[in-house]
């Protein structure tokens, strides 16, 4: 059984959600037990994001993307298929970065989907050994989808630059 992907636009953003919930799976297939999970994928306005990131983070910043994890089922629920959590993408302000720097929107969604998800099952980067990790595992994600690894890297800049 496959993942269960969610998605909701609450955009004018134009979006293949089938390469996008693809983007998903394959985040949680380089899990292994994972793989079944569910994910939501909500596409919002920057400034939504923003608020989300000021509520619940403490930064009144706009930002790409946010994963909120779901705490976990109690033991007295058998859940067959456990719900991983939420991903909230600022597409306005993914479509801006693409815009300025030549991206393909619908990559860096997929890099973002991909991103979020390893978020939602535990991986972070705030030490270079989980950087690593992580960006590995993004890398991995990309190619079953065609994108090159590259983008990891090249989107990262577009967002410190």
């Amino acid at each position: 059984m496959s993942a269960r992907i969610q998605l909701q636009n609450l955009t004018e953003c134009p979006l293949d959600t089938g390469r996008l919930q693809l983007a998903a799976q394959a985040a949680l297939e380089l899990s292994g037990d994972r793989s079944r999970g569910a994910l939501s994928v909500i596409m919002a306005d920057s400034e939504t994001v923003r608020a989300y990131n000021r509520q619940h983070r403490k930064l009144d910043a706009a930002t790409d993307v946010l994963s909120f994890a779901a705490p976990p089922l109690p033991d007295a629920i058998d859940s067959a298929v456990p719900y991983l959590g939420d991903i909230v993408i600022a597409c306005d302000y993914v479509a801006a970065q693409c815009d300025a720097r030549g991206c393909r929107l619908g990559d860096a969604l997929c890099l973002l989907v991909i991103h979020g998800a390893l978020h939602l099952l535990g991986h972070d980067h705030d030490s270079a050994a989980s950087h690593e990790r992580m960006w590995a595992l993004q890398a991995a994600a990309l190619q079953t989808l065609g994108i090159s690894p590259a983008l990891v890297d090249e989107y990262a800049a577009m967002n410190n630059g």
